[in-house]
């Protein structure tokens, strides 16, 4: 199956300040969460930001704040998205497909990816675009999640697929803007 852009959403879980420093190659993670996301926008996918106690983790790291701009952002204290109920009436509520990034990949990201999953959703989980304080942390959540049905895959594999073709003004300035370059 292909990630395509009229059925998906994007869902960034919990890229907060506080954490963000103890997470293995955070400014990636960081890094590659602001560009899908300033991807997503500019070809009309949907996004929801989520945050875990930010009381005590902090916000959204500003940058990727900046970058979403209006998108929904959802609180919550359970490390499930689906489990806190924060997603209800959203867009990943409302489409087929979630494509996700944040942290940590072996907490809230997991348990939120398979709920998604069990819920029937087509889950795209971004390697290069989630972490976890300890790399074996990441490399075991993301054989469990790829062994429960999740797709796996980078942030160009999204674009391109969201692209679906080279054809049109869309492709250029996604090309010229994100890709070319970066």
């Amino acid at each position: 199956m292909l990630m395509n852009r009229e059925t998906s959403s994007l869902l960034v879980v919990d890229v907060q300040e506080r954490l963000l420093p103890s997470i293995a190659d955070g400014e990636a993670v960081l890094a590659n969460c602001d560009w899908l996301v300033g991807v997503a926008r500019r070809m009309g996918v949907p996004v929801v930001v989520s945050e875990q106690y930010p009381e005590g983790l902090g916000p959204t790291a500003a940058s990727l704040r900046a970058t979403a701009g209006d998108a929904p952002l959802v609180t919550k204290t359970h490390f499930s998205c689906v489990a806190d109920g924060c997603l209800v009436g959203t867009a990943v509520e409302q489409r087929r497909q979630v494509v996700v990034v944040g942290t940590e990949a072996h907490v809230c990201v997991m348990q939120t990816v398979l709920e998604l999953r069990w819920q029937g959703k087509e889950v795209f989980v971004v390697a290069d675009a989630v972490g976890s304080r300890k790399p074996a942390d990441k490399e075991a959540a993301l054989a469990r999640m790829r062994s429960h049905g999740v797709e796996i895959v980078t942030r160009e594999m999204v674009a391109f697929e969201w692209l679906h073709d080279s054809a049109g003004p869309l492709f250029r300035e996604i090309n010229r803007d994100f890709i070319r370059d970066n």
